[in-house]
């Protein structure tokens, strides 16, 4: 720590107040209340869906968020997701307070300690894992320990040093965050010629085609599936297949060889996220979620799986609540294919040559953002520990 910066407490430099619980007692003020579902992944305020809540008066008194307040996630998170995620309140009009899953943190001398700076550093403490070491999981739920939370140390450098780094820092997360659009847009625009060639390939249709349908050309193999319900599962190294893919791994099998499963249920059957159609292969294991086929020809089998993830089925889809393709759906749906086996692995064979350059593509850009968001990491590391001079 370079020698003009002060170490000093949370508890010390930072007032806590704990989240609005519901109350009944009136006069009631109508607030914004922020929750978890407010945190943003870069430690800012997404105020698209702030819930405006009848809140008592008397408890609004010392919740009602100023700007310059910071507001931490003192519990919840996920499966994967530590709790300590911070956001800025940076509003300056309106009544805001924050939910009982959440702590606000204000500045007790503005004059020793930038609210932003406090909100980078908590933002690091968060990102660089601090957090996660100090939260219990119990019930389902995550709860940081703030007693611990309190007594995490900042050092703390001049006033015009920390307007320094902010400014640096956000100068330097403004062209993350760009770099970021335009790989993620690289990404959706890699994506949109894959599925433009695909579109193409099983459109050109020279020789002699025909339609045909499911039945017409695969065994289907439904009434072999075996659910297993979770607990019942015996652990292994065997795939066990869902409506969406692998959902687990499991001791014995069902299936062996090559087969095509389409998924049966799912929102995923209209929103399209993943492929509704994938290949399985070696030993195997499927539950009641997906329709499962054997071909004859695994050109046959390919031309298929690129056909059902290209086209839409939402006229041979049932059920809102839980969209479902059954079986007798699943066969009406009109398969136009070359009749020449040949011609069927060209347009196969055309697909699979765009698809493996279109992944490679969004690997690259996949890396680039993970690559950039670790420099985050890395800018946000280096200021907070005192060795930032440039």
């Amino acid at each position: 720590m370079n020698g003009d910066w002060k170490a000093a407490t949370l508890s010390e430099v930072c007032e806590f107040y704990n989240g609005l619980w519901k109350g009944e007692k009136p006069p009631f003020v109508t607030a914004g209340v922020i929750r978890n579902t407010n945190f943003a992944q870069d430690g800012t305020l997404d105020d698209t869906d702030i819930a405006y809540l009848e809140v008592e008066e008397r408890k609004l008194e010392k919740r009602r968020l100023r700007c310059g307040d910071i507001i931490l996630e003192k519990s919840g998170g996920g499966p994967k997701q530590a709790v300590g995620r911070v956001v800025l309140f940076d509003k300056t009009d309106g009544v805001f307070s924050f939910s009982n899953f959440t702590s606000a943190l204000r500045v007790r001398d503005p004059h020793q300690l930038d609210f932003r700076f406090l909100h980078k550093f908590l933002y690091w403490t968060y990102v660089s894992g601090k957090t996660a070491a100090i939260q219990s999981h119990s019930t389902g739920i995550r709860n940081l320990d703030m007693d611990a939370y309190k007594a995490i140390s900042i050092a703390i450098p001049p006033l015009a040093e920390q307007k320094r780094i902010v400014a640096k820092l956000d100068e330097a997360f403004e062209a993350i965050e760009i770099a970021k659009r335009n790989a993620g847009a690289s990404k959706a625009k890699s994506s949109e010629l894959l599925k433009s060639v695909v579109d193409r390939a099983l459109s050109d249709r020279e020789g002699v085609w025909t339609i045909r349908s499911i039945q017409d050309l695969a065994e289907n193999l439904d009434s072999r599936r075996i659910p297993i319900t979770k607990g019942s599962r015996r652990s292994g190294e065997v795939p066990y297949y869902g409506a969406s893919g692998i959902v687990d791994y499991v001791a014995d099998h069902i299936f062996e060889g090559d087969h095509l499963l389409i998924s049966e249920d799912g929102a995923n059957l209209l929103a399209r996220s993943s492929p509704i159609a994938f290949s399985a292969n070696g030993k195997f294991w499927v539950n009641n979620h997906a329709h499962i086929l054997r071909f004859d020809s695994m050109v046959t089998q390919r031309y298929v799986e690129h056909y059902f993830n290209t086209i839409r089925i939402d006229g041979y889809v049932t059920g809102a609540a839980q969209p479902k393709l059954t079986q007798q759906a699943l066969n009406k749906i009109p398969i136009p294919i070359p009749r020449d086996l040949r011609a069927q692995e060209q347009v196969v064979s055309t697909i699979d040559r765009f698809r493996q350059e279109i992944e490679r593509l969004e690997s690259v850009f996949s890396l680039k953002e993970a690559t950039l968001e670790a420099l985050r990491g890395s800018l946000l590391s280096e200021a907070f520990s005192g060795r930032q001079t440039a």
